[in-house]
């Protein structure tokens, strides 16, 4: 699965409205800064993600990508 900071952004605005919060009022944040919020978690993760595989012809330890 790609990581897609758009994707996250649109799920962490969507799941803060059904926790009652209003992430895109007026006096928010607004959707660009749960963009860039999104980029960073997604670039983090893609900068230092690891994925073990400890068995068969593929063992070894990969980054996500």
């Amino acid at each position: 699965m790609a990581l897609n900071p758009e994707q996250l952004a649109t799920d962490i605005e969507a799941a803060m409205k059904a926790k009652g919060f209003e992430p895109l009022a007026s006096k928010a944040a607004g959707h660009e800064w749960w963009l860039a919020f999104a980029e960073g978690i997604v670039n983090h993760i893609t900068q230092n993600a690891e994925v073990p595989v400890e068995g068969g012809s593929s063992a070894g330890t990969y980054k996500v990508t």
